[in-house]
C-alpha cells in the first residue's frame, strides 16, 4: 500500500517536542512523518496519497484506557442494570435510580418482565442510594424468584432465599475456606471480598456466565468502546480459571476490532492456590507463555496485585475511623483486606527482587500506608530504579503520601470517576467532607512531577477516556458543586493521562501514546479541539472515528449522537441484552459454540 498522508484541522501530539501538526504521514500501520503538510509531503517522496478523511476534525492519539475489566464490562452491562448514574451503551440507556422507591420499582419492573423460574441478574445496588439490602427485602420484593444482586463495585453479592436453594449453598458450605469464610453473612445472604469471589465461584457463575450473557457482552464492550474513541484497554489480573482466553481471542482478537487488549498477570491468588515465594514468577511466567498472542495478550513481566477493599463498598482501609450520618465515628464500619499485609509483602517481594514491574489494587490511605512500606523496604533492600510500581485507583491519600510516592519512585493510574460520582454521598456518611472532597489527589500528583495516568476500571466508571479528562478537569458532582477545586488538573494533564501516560504506565511509551514517528499508527479523530472548547464540554466532544494500526474505523452516526448527548436520553431499556445471529465482526455462532463447550460446574474450562 502507499504511503497516506493526512490532513486534519489540527492535530495533538502529545510529542512535547512538537506538539501540534497539520498532516501525518500513515504507511505499513505506523506514523512515518508528522508535521506541516508541506513537511511531510517532503518527507514521504513521491510514492503516496493525500487523503481528507479527517480534514475538518482534529486528531488526537489513539485514546487508551489504562485499567478495565472485559469480563466484568461484558457481565455487569448485560443484567438489570439499577445503579445511581445513568448509563449509555450502544443503542441503550439506563436511567439512574436515585432513591430506594426507585430502586425497588425498577427492580420489581424486572422482576415481572421475565418467566416463571428464570434467574433475577441485576447490578448496580448500592445502599447510600438505594437503602440497605439483604436476602429478607429481596424475597419481599420478588418472592420465590431466584435473585442475586452484584453491588455496584463488583465487589459484593445478595443473594435471595431462593438462590442461595437453587444453587445448593448452605451456611456449612461456607466454612472452612479461610479469610473468605470471614468476609460474609448468611443470614443476610451477603457475600463480600474474598467471600464471593471464592466461594460463590463454583455455584453462582455457570449460572450467571451463561453462553448467551458473554457473547452479547463482549459484543457490546466492542462496540461501546470504539464509540468512545479506544484504541488500546488494558486488564489489569487475568483469572484464568474464569475467563475464557480463546473467546477473547475470537471475539477481540478479530481482525474487525479496532483496539488491542493486553493483560496482566494476576498475583493474588497464588499464596491461597497454595504456592509458596519461590514458585511465584514461575508460575507467573507460565502465564505468559500461556497467553501469546497479537492483538490479545498477556504482558511479560508485569503482575497485578490488591491491598484492600472495594471504595465503591466504603471498604477500603482507613487510618482514621469511618464515620456515621451525624459526623461521629462508627465503630461497625470498618475496611477489609484484599491481600493480608503480610502476603502482599511476600508476594511483591518476589516480583520485585526478580524485576517485574508491579501495579497494586490499593484505595484507602491505610492501605497505601502499608503498601507505600512495602515499596520503601524491598527498596532498601534491593535498590531499584525506573521500576514504575503503579498505585492503582490512589481514592485516598494524605499529602504526606504523595512526597512518598515521588521519594520512592512510584506512579499512580486514579479512578477520576470517585470524587464526581461518590464524594456527595461520601460527605454525608463513612468519609466525612475533608476526606471525601479529597479523594483522587491529582494535582498534588503532578505538583510533585509523579507520572499520572487515568482509568476507568469498567464497570466502576463509563470507559470514555475524553468523559474520564473531563472528570479530572473539572471534578463537579451531581449535586452541581466541585469536589476538590484544588486538586483540578488543566486539560493537557488530563488529555496526557488518558494517552501517552497511559501507555506510559505499561512500558509502551515507544509504541503508544503520542503521534510521533516509527509508533504504532492510532488515533482518534473528534469534532472539537479540546484546548478550545468550555472544560465542562470535554466529555461531550463527538469522537466520529478512529485509526488503529494505520485503519480508519467510522463510529455509526447515531452512536456519535448518543454519545455526544444528542440523543440515546429516552427511557432506559431495562432488561437482559440478548445476542441474535452473528456479531458485527463476523464471529457469532463459533463463539456460542466455544462457550457451551467451555463452560464447566467449576466455572469456565482453564
Amino acid at each position: 500500500m502507499p504511503t497516506v498522508v493526512y490532513r486534519a484541522k489540527r492535530i495533538i501530539t502529545m510529542d512535547f517536542r512538537h506538539p501540534s501538526a497539520e498532516a501525518v504521514a500513515v504507511r505499513d500501520g505506523r506514523f512515518v512523518a508528522v508535521g506541516s503538510f508541506s513537511e511531510v509531503i517532503s518527507a514521504v517522496g513521491v510514492d503516496h496519497v493525500v487523503s481528507d478523511a479527517f480534514i475538518d476534525q482534529v486528531l488526537l492519539p489513539g485514546l487508551i484506557d489504562q485499567h478495565l475489566h472485559p469480563m466484568l464490562g461484558a457481565s455487569t452491562l448485560t443484567t438489570q442494570v439499577i445503579a445511581p448514574e445513568d448509563w449509555k451503551l450502544p443503542r441503550r440507556v439506563h436511567l439512574a435510580a436515585g432513591t430506594p422507591e426507585e430502586y425497588d420499582a425498577r427492580l420489581i419492573a424486572a422482576h415481572h418482565s421475565l418467566p416463571t423460574g428464570e434467574w433475577l441478574f441485576s447490578w448496580g445496588w448500592h445502599a447510600l442510594w438505594h437503602g440497605p439490602l439483604d436476602r429478607g427485602r429481596l424475597d419481599k420484593l420478588v418472592g420465590e424468584r431466584p435473585t442475586a444482586v452484584w453491588q455496584r463495585s463488583c465487589h459484593e453479592w445478595i443473594l435471595n432465599t431462593a438462590a442461595l436453594e437453587v444453587i445448593g449453598l448452605t451456611e456449612e458450605l461456607t466454612r472452612g475456606h479461610g479469610l473468605a469464610s470471614t468476609q460474609l453473612d448468611w443470614e443476610r445472604g451477603h457475600f463480600y471480598e474474598n467471600g464471593w469471589l471464592i466461594i460463590l465461584a463454583k455455584y453462582l457463575m455457570p449460572l450467571f456466565l451463561t453462553p448467551e450473557r458473554f457473547k452479547a457482552g463482549l459484543t457490546q464492550l466492542v462496540e461501546y468502546l470504539h464509540m468512545n474513541g479506544v484504541t488500546a484497554i488494558n486488564e489489569p489480573g487475568i483469572f484464568w480459571r474464569s475467563e475464557p482466553w480463546e473467546l477473547y481471542q475470537s471475539i477481540l482478537g478479530h481482525d474487525d476490532v479496532p483496539f488491542e487488549s493486553t493483560f496482566l498477570v494476576e498475583g493474588r491468588t497464588q499464596p491461597v492456590r497454595g504456592l509458596g515465594p519461590d514458585e511465584f514468577v514461575a508460575d507467573a511466567l507460565e502465564q505468559v507463555e500461556r497467553g501469546q498472542g497479537d492483538k490479545v495478550r498477556v504482558l511479560d513481566r508485569h503482575v497485578k496485585l490488591f491491598a484492600d477493599g472495594a471504595i465503591i463498598s466504603q471498604l477500603m482501609q482507613m487510618k482514621d475511623p469511618y464515620l456515621d450520618h451525624d459526623g461521629n465515628p462508627d465503630p461497625e464500619h470498618h475496611g477489609e483486606w484484599l491481600m493480608e499485609p503480610h502476603d502482599l509483602r511476600s508476594v511483591f517481594d518476589a516480583y520485585w527482587d526478580a524485576g517485574w514491574q508491579i501495579h497494586i489494587h490499593v484505595n484507602g490511605d491505610l492501605g497505601l500506608e502499608v503498601l507505600l512500606g512495602v515499596i520503601e523496604d524491598a527498596q532498601h533492600r534491593k535498590p531499584r530504579t525506573d521500576h514504575r510500581t503503579v498505585i492503582v485507583h490512589f481514592a485516598n491519600s494524605t499529602e504526606e503520601q504523595v512526597d512518598k510516592i515521588a521519594r520512592l519512585g512510584a506512579i499512580v493510574s486514579a479512578n477520576p470517576y470517585y470524587p464526581v460520582g461518590f464524594a456527595d454521598k461520601y460527605s454525608q456518611w463513612g468519609l466525612g467532607p475533608v476526606r471525601a472532597d479529597a479523594m483522587v489527589r491529582a494535582a498534588s500528583v503532578l505538583s510533585r512531577k509523579i507520572p499520572l495516568s487515568y482509568h476507568s476500571d469498567l464497570p466502576m466508571c463509563p470507559a470514555d477516556p475524553m468523559l474520564m479528562a473531563s472528570f479530572g478537569v473539572n471534578r463537579v458532582t451531581p449535586s452541581g458543586r466541585v469536589a476538590g477545586p484544588e486538586q483540578r488538573i488543566g486539560v493537557h494533564d488530563a488529555l496526557r493521562a488518558v494517552t501517552i501516560e497511559a501507555a506510559y504506565s505499561w512500558r509502551r511509551e515507544n509504541e503508544l501514546g503520542s503521534i510521533e514517528v516509527g509508533k504504532i499508527a492510532n488515533m482518534s479523530a473528534l469534532d472539537d479541539d479540546p484546548y478550545d472548547v468550555d472544560p465542562t464540554r470535554i466529555g461531550d466532544i463527538p469522537i466520529r472515528s478512529t485509526m488503529f494500526g494505520g485503519r480508519i474505523f467510522v463510529v455509526p452516526a447515531d452512536l456519535v449522537e448518543q454519545r455526544s448527548g444528542s440523543a440515546g436520553r429516552g427511557p432506559g431499556v431495562v432488561g437482559v441484552l440478548h445476542a441474535s445471529g452473528d456479531s458485527h465482526h463476523g464471529c457469532g455462532c463459533e463463539v456460542a459454540a466455544f462457550i457451551a463447550d467451555h463452560i464447566t460446574a467449576d466455572g469456565w474450562a482453564a
